[in-house]
């Protein structure tokens, strides 16, 4: 499991950024990514890349301003001719059926796939036997949201060995076994999982915020997260600013990484006016400082999610 952004700017592209769209690349996971906003020529971002349309599996949007969904509608018709032929689901705020309806639709486009839109207003809005997808409402001009992506935990590794001295071979009760069920050695005896298997693999999580200014619902999300990633439109001089178009600081995000006990930060969705990496090393230093774990997202880089114990 690991990052790619795809666009870290905020309001608007720039020679340097483009605008808000994160790949969560789960290729030996689920043999797909998933995408979370889906800014304009988000498309074009992902030729550059080495994802292919055809793995996307399922797209979440945090709120229906322009910079995080304008790149939807070319991307959904687009998706069939790079080899895209699975059901592909989009989750977003309440309007966005309406907006893929009518672009699709007064565009006259296409979709030789399954296409499915549902709309929410937080809670539980994904859940298999591997993940479980959470959302909550942030603090923005437009309602927008946070997804908190919490793998769920996984058998620990059997013990070769130990099976080996039971008598038992690869076969069918191995898988018995990671699936807790219990094993008759047909000498009497019974084998429980817990004889042969080590300790459980806690799954990791991941949380993604929407555009937001501080508020309870972030630390929420955040609890404990492996990768938080937040906002940091501007640095913390502009705080007015920033409180004013409903945004956060450097300083802010990093704050509610410490309050949220999140292992690591990455912040993204920066004002153009910071217009490269050297103009954006004020915004990390800040962070750092409250919280050293903090590293700026930066386009087609791969960020990998780490399991903290």
């Amino acid at each position: 499991m690991e990052l790619e952004f795809l666009g870290t700017n905020a309001g608007v592209p720039s020679l340097q950024r483009n605008v808000t769209s994160i790949a969560l690349r789960m290729f030996e996971e689920r043999r797909a990514f998933w995408l979370f906003d889906c800014g304009e020529a988000t498309q074009h971002q992902i030729l550059r890349s080495s994802l292919k349309l055809s793995k996307l599996e399922k797209i979440f949007i945090t709120h229906l301003h322009g910079d995080h969904i304008f790149g939807l509608p070319g991307l959904l018709s687009s998706r069939a001719y790079q080899g895209g032929t699975t059901k592909l689901t989009v989750y977003g705020p309440p309007g966005l059926k309406q907006y893929i309806e009518v672009s699709l639709m007064l565009s006259q486009s296409r979709i030789e796939y399954e296409l499915e839109v549902i709309e929410h207003t937080g809670g539980i809005v994904f859940e298999d036997e591997d993940v479980t997808v959470e959302s909550l409402l942030l603090d923005h001009r437009i309602d927008s949201y946070g997804y908190r992506i919490a793998e769920k935990d996984k058998p620990g590794s059997l013990d070769l060995k130990r099976l080996a001295e039971y008598g038992l071979k690869p076969g069918p009760a191995y898988g018995r076994l990671k699936r807790g069920e219990s094993i008759d050695l047909g000498n009497g005896k019974t084998l429980h999982p817990d004889d042969v298997l080590g300790q459980p693999k806690k799954g990791r999580i991941v949380t993604i915020l929407g555009d937001t200014r501080p508020c309870d619902n972030v630390i929420e999300l955040a609890r404990d997260a492996d990768l938080l990633v937040h906002e940091a439109t501007f640095m913390h001089d502009l705080k007015e600013s920033a409180y004013n178009y409903h945004h956060c600081t450097s300083i802010q995000a990093a704050e509610a990484a410490v309050a949220a006990g999140a292992k690591e930060l990455i912040l993204t969705h920066f004002s153009s006016r910071y217009k490269d990496q050297e103009h954006l090393q004020p915004l990390l230093d800040e962070a750092q400082s409250v919280f050293p774990k903090t590293l700026l997202a930066e386009e087609f880089m791969l960020f990998p999610v780490l399991r903290h114990t």
